[in-house]
Order: structure tokens, then sequence, then C-alpha cells
């Protein structure tokens, strides 16, 4: 696998065929300069970093039964480390900062370290499923995905419909600008 300074990249599916032809697919585009676009459109340029982790739908579903109580595969999870959203957007358009009966610690980024926005994870079936649905490649469904996560690490939130709206059309542009049909 190629390095990412930006993005730490996993890919972990049920076998090591399926993870050698995601790998693969994945060494053909710069996964970096997607996020870095998408980073870029919002106004966001300092220095950050992310993880990637492309599975398989049995563990996004445990994820998502575990955080969103949903007892069914999704394409995308994103688990934000920010406390608040870092993006300068309208309220509608984010999601609220953090509040809980429990507090725990911020984190934090020790001084002269590079900012982490926290976690996304795919699920590759769903994403070459809904690839297909859509008429275009897994790797462009796979990058739209990127964006659409790399938004909610920020701040985006897409329950409300301007907030659904506005990350999808941040999604084309990146698509767009990157050459994909998005």
């Amino acid at each position: 696998m190629q390095e990412h300074p930006l993005i730490e990249l996993y890919v972990s599916l049920s076998d090591e065929q399926q993870n050698t032809t995601v790998e693969t697919l994945l060494e053909k585009v710069n996964l970096d300069d997607v996020a870095l676009r998408t980073l870029h459109v919002v106004g966001i340029t300092e220095p950050v970093m992310l993880t990637l982790l492309v599975t398989d739908d049995a563990s996004i579903q445990e994820l998502n039964q575990q955080y969103r109580e949903q007892n069914k595969p999704t394409d995308v999870l994103s688990f934000p480390l920010l406390d608040k959203p870092l993006v300068n957007a309208p309220a509608e358009l984010l999601w609220e900062p953090r509040e809980s009966e429990y507090p725990e610690p911020d984190f934090v980024t020790p001084p002269g370290m590079v900012m982490n926005l926290g976690d996304i994870v795919m699920a590759w079936p769903t994403v070459a499923r809904q690839a297909t649905e859509a008429g275009h490649s897994p790797l462009a469904e796979l990058l739209y995905l990127l964006a659409h996560g790399v938004l909610h690490l920020v701040g985006y939130d897409d329950h409300s419909q301007a907030g659904y709206e506005e990350m999808v059309r941040i999604q084309r542009a990146v698509l767009l600008s990157y050459g994909q049909k998005a």
C-alpha cells in the first residue's frame, strides 16, 4: 500500500483476496488529495490527519448497532474526535457540540503534533453495491463517501435537509474537481 501522510489507511475485509483487490484499487488514487480538496472547499487549511478503515458489512453493522442503535450495515460511519465543529458554517448545517451526562476529557492535540480529526469506517460490499445501483465505479463511490466522512469529521451533519443538501453539494464539487462523476 502507498503511504498517506494525511490518512492512516487500514483495509480489513473478510478474506485476503478481497483485501488485495481493494488495496490495488486504492493504489490508483490519491486519497489524501480527495480529503485535502474536501477540507479546502470548507475553508480548513491547517494540517490534520484522520484514519480510514475499509471493512466488511458485518464489522460495520456491529459498529452501527453499538453507536447508532441500528442493527444493519451502512456505507460509512464517522467518529469525530473534535468536541465542537471545526468548520465555520451556519449552525443548521452542523452537528451539535457533545454534551454528556458523564463528561469525557477533551481530546487534546499535543503541541507540535498534527490535529487528528477522527476515524472514518466504510463497508466495501455496501460501497460496491451502491456504486452498481448508481451506475458508477466502486472507486467513485468510495471517494464520494470519503468526502462525506471528512465533512462529518469537521462538523457537518446531514440530519437536516439543509445539512444534507450542503454535504451533497460539497461532495459533488470535490468529485467533479477530481475528474469523477458524482
